[in-house]
Protein backbone atom coordinates (compact mmCIF):
# COMPACT_ATOMS: atom_id res chain seq x y z
CA UNK A 1 0.00 0.00 0.00
CA UNK A 2 1.16 3.03 -0.78
CA UNK A 3 0.73 6.45 1.34
CA UNK A 4 1.46 10.06 0.92
CA UNK A 5 1.43 11.61 4.27
CA UNK A 6 1.07 15.76 3.97
CA UNK A 7 0.38 18.68 6.79
CA UNK A 8 -2.43 20.91 6.19
CA UNK A 9 -3.87 23.73 8.13
CA UNK A 10 -7.53 23.72 9.63
CA UNK A 11 -8.83 25.94 7.08
CA UNK A 12 -7.77 23.73 4.56
CA UNK A 13 -9.27 20.33 5.93
CA UNK A 14 -12.59 22.45 6.59
CA UNK A 15 -12.30 23.31 2.49
CA UNK A 16 -11.63 19.62 2.10
CA UNK A 17 -14.65 18.04 3.78
CA UNK A 18 -16.67 20.69 1.87
CA UNK A 19 -15.13 20.07 -1.61
CA UNK A 20 -15.39 16.31 -1.25
CA UNK A 21 -18.83 14.89 0.84
CA UNK A 22 -18.48 11.05 -0.80
CA UNK A 23 -16.99 9.13 2.21
CA UNK A 24 -15.68 6.52 -0.95
CA UNK A 25 -13.22 9.20 -1.46
CA UNK A 26 -12.65 11.02 1.33
CA UNK A 27 -13.30 10.13 5.50
CA UNK A 28 -12.32 11.48 8.66
CA UNK A 29 -10.77 8.95 11.13
CA UNK A 30 -10.94 9.11 15.00
CA UNK A 31 -7.93 11.29 15.54
CA UNK A 32 -9.16 13.88 12.89
CA UNK A 33 -7.01 12.60 10.35
CA UNK A 34 -8.45 13.24 6.66
CA UNK A 35 -7.70 10.26 4.36
CA UNK A 36 -8.17 10.48 0.32
CA UNK A 37 -8.97 7.33 -1.53
CA UNK A 38 -6.84 8.66 -4.41
CA UNK A 39 -8.56 6.05 -7.40
CA UNK A 40 -11.76 7.35 -6.46
CA UNK A 41 -10.59 10.80 -6.07
CA UNK A 42 -9.47 10.29 -9.95
CA UNK A 43 -12.80 9.15 -11.05
CA UNK A 44 -14.61 12.17 -9.48
CA UNK A 45 -11.93 14.34 -10.77
CA UNK A 46 -12.62 13.29 -14.48
CA UNK A 47 -16.48 13.56 -14.12
CA UNK A 48 -16.70 16.64 -12.31
CA UNK A 49 -14.02 18.34 -14.20
CA UNK A 50 -12.66 20.02 -11.57
CA UNK A 51 -9.82 19.66 -9.22
CA UNK A 52 -10.64 20.51 -5.73
CA UNK A 53 -7.81 18.99 -3.91
CA UNK A 54 -5.00 20.21 -6.65
CA UNK A 55 -6.95 23.84 -6.07
CA UNK A 56 -7.34 24.06 -2.32
CA UNK A 57 -3.48 22.36 -1.54
CA UNK A 58 -0.18 24.29 -2.91
CA UNK A 59 2.19 21.22 -2.26
CA UNK A 60 3.13 18.58 -4.80
CA UNK A 61 0.56 14.81 -4.29
CA UNK A 62 1.99 12.15 -5.52
CA UNK A 63 -0.52 10.23 -8.01
CA UNK A 64 0.91 6.76 -7.62
CA UNK A 65 0.17 7.20 -4.16
CA UNK A 66 -3.05 4.46 -2.79
CA UNK A 67 -4.21 7.09 -0.42
CA UNK A 68 -3.11 10.66 0.47
CA UNK A 69 -3.39 11.55 4.04
CA UNK A 70 -3.75 15.00 5.68
CA UNK A 71 -3.20 15.60 9.12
Amino acid sequence: MSIQELSITNNQAKRLLKALPDENILIQDESGELVINVSAYRVFKNLKKNTPVEDILAEELDDSAEYWIFS
